[in-house]
């Protein structure tokens, strides 16, 4: 809804005309477009023509709110309604809507259900079905549920949905059958009965060779953005019945040459296949040469757009790979922007989960820190902050090496785009060491991996100036001028004087609010170092029932503990200057931490 600001105007000291300035909030302006659209697709059932004006619309970034306004106001209805919302759902996944924006969607509604159930008394079952059908239309991942648990309140009726979900259909006898079939049906094909037509009428062409026939039994269907099934069915065809590759070849093209089958869906099809050839192998021992064969033939042919090039041989890397990867940077752009507006560090950690890729952990960094180069220092240092928050949790040293070592080997790329790129890189690279994400000899690891006298190189014989250069912490830690996210100075100086604080009141519940209140999980080993540092100058062995609360609360993880007792360990020499008996300390805390089952069993 818009809303009015006052705008005085003043010309020679004189107040003239008080006028109003509306001014448009673009969220309100694209629910209401987004609930326009929603009314005519139940008055039509055309998913096509809703996908396109969602298209039309753009503002992209709102799309999870178009899906909580399509499931409550299918809420509000009767079943039919309620089970083409699921259909469109399915129908704009991955095309029009990303699952992150999917899941995103899903969350808003989690949170929104207590409002929902003023108006929607059995909100919670059926909301509980719409997750569990979502899950079975597979556009939201099993593990989806056990991650919102830990992020919706116990309390709430959200929560109750998502355990109505996992215990009540999910878990059930057949569930698959009976969540498709709850909502008896629609006046639509669902998803799975559409499946069911495009296997049959390729089994039928494939007796037949009638490809004329086929079309128009694809065309019927009625379902273009579904197109991509028929071509991925077709190809897993031609594989199990190699006799039948040349009909499914000429179908496929026929298809594409009428403009039956768009090159979007028909790229698709053939990408989806090449995620799955894997599992197909274990059906079809020469799934993968068969399908390196078809991809050929189709690119020659000209029904396959070149870019979908299918690499072969041990050292290139596999379509499936390349297909994956390059969806994963897509995703990942998407992720790092929202963090740089809403600087929400366990959101993000989150996404990075749910994409379930860690192999690509060095690539993400890669992205990060040049995405933050092209932007102010506040980006700057979020994007600092957030490697501190990433380093153990969920990113070893070595993908952090590894994404270094990545972006010094395009250095003189990026220089291109960024002037400054080298000396940017310098101080990315000295406060990460700064910050304990890498030690000093990890700069020989990295440069050691790069050409000599190569920019890259420089870049590394910089950034190790600058680390011994005098007053180098609290310059490095200052070096973006700070910004909105937390400096990890800061932090320290506020883990510092709470550990203070409790070394003189003794209250557990008070620190251990004060350790939640920071919003700092992934620095938490900073507070295990600290804690017991404090321990063995004061010969007060009570900074140990404090990390035992927060052990006990889950307030402290494994990783963070073992994480602390990792840095005292590196440190220990440096320690036995000031604390003779430091050695012996650590000993007896390691021996008494194992015991209370802190650490990970690795340590």
């Amino acid at each position: 809804m818009g809303y009015i600001l006052p705008d005085i105007r003043y010309f020679d000291q004189e107040p003239y005309k008080l006028v109003g300035a509306t001014l448009s909030d673009p969220l309100d302006d694209y629910k209401k477009a987004v609930a326009s659209i929603v009314e005519e697709y139940f008055s039509t059932g055309d998913v096509e023509v809703a996908a396109s004006d969602l298209r039309e619309l753009g503002a992209s970034q709102y799309h999870p709110y178009f899906i909580k306004r399509l499931i409550s106001m299918a809420m509000d209805r009767h079943d039919k309604e309620k089970e083409m919302a699921s259909v469109l759902l399915s129908s704009l996944y991955a095309d029009v809507i990303t699952p992150a924006q999917i899941r995103d969607g899903f969350v808003i509604l989690l949170e929104s259900t207590d409002d929902l159930a003023v108006d929607i008394l059995d909100v919670v079952d059926v909301l509980a079905l719409f997750v569990a059908r979502a899950v079975v239309d597979e556009i939201l991942p099993p593990a989806f549920l056990p991650r919102a648990k830990k992020t919706i309140p116990e309390a709430s009726k959200g929560f109750q949905v998502l355990l109505t979900a996992e215990k009540s259909y999910l878990s059930a006898p057949h569930h698959a059958e009976l969540v498709e079939n709850r909502w008896g049906g629609s006046t639509r094909n669902t998803v799975e009965e559409v499946k069911k037509k495009i296997a049959s009428l390729l089994r039928e062409y494939v007796e037949s060779g009638h490809a004329v026939e086929a079309c128009r039994s694809i065309r019927e269907l009625g379902v273009t953005f579904f197109h991509h099934e028929v071509v991925k069915r077709a190809l897993v065809l031609a594989m199990e019945i190699q006799t039948a590759e040349p009909l499914i070849s000429k179908l496929l093209k026929e298809a594409s040459e009428e403009g039956l089958i768009s090159p979007s869906q028909m790229t698709k099809g053939f990408a989806r296949l090449a995620e799955s050839l894997d599992d197909l192998a274990l059906d079809i021992p020469s799934a993968r040469p068969l399908f390196q064969s078809i991809v050929s033939k189709a690119i020659s042919e000209g029904w396959l757009d070149a870019s979908f090039s299918n690499n072969s041989g041990e050292d290139r890397e596999p379509q499936a790979e390349a297909a994956k990867l390059k969806r994963y940077k897509e995703e990942v752009v998407a992720v790092i922007h929202e963090y740089f507006d809403s600087d929400d560090i366990p959101e993000l950690i989150r996404s990075l989960v749910d994409l379930g890729l860690p192999k690509y952990n060095p690539i993400f960094l890669k992205r990060l820190i040049t995405l933050a180069m092209d932007r102010k220092n506040r980006e700057k240092e979020m994007a600092s902050v957030l490697l501190s928050a990433l380093h153990i949790e969920i990113f070893s040293t070595e993908d952090i090496v590894d994404g270094f070592v990545m972006l010094l080997e395009s250095a003189e790329d990026t220089a291109l785009d960024i002037l400054d790129a080298s000396n940017e890189l310098a101080l990315f690279l000295a406060r990460a060491v700064i910050d304990d994400v890498l030690v000093p000899l990890n700069l020989e690891e990295i440069g050691g991996q790069l050409p000599p006298n190569s920019s890259g190189s420089e870049t590394v014989k910089m950034a190790r100036s600058l680390i011994t250069a005098r007053h180098a912490g609290e310059r490095l830690l200052r070096c973006w001028g700070g910004g909105t996210g937390w400096a990890v100075e800061d932090a320290k100086d506020k883990i510092t004087k709470l550990l203070e604080e409790y070394d003189s009141s003794g209250g557990v519940g008070e620190a251990c609010q004060c350790i939640r209140d920071l919003g700092m999980p992934f620095f938490n080993h900073e507070v295990v170092k600290k804690a017991l540092i404090m321990a063995m100058e004061k010969k007060n062995d009570r900074m140990l029932d404090l990390l035992q609360e927060c052990f006990n609360e889950a307030l402290i993880t494994t990783n963070q503990m073992t994480k602390g007792f990792t840095r005292i360990k590196e440190g220990l020499d440096d320690l036995a200057l000031d604390i003779p008996n430091a050695e012996e300390k650590y000993a007896f805390y390691v021996e008494y931490a194992q015991k209370k089952g802190w650490l990970q069993a690795s340590f």
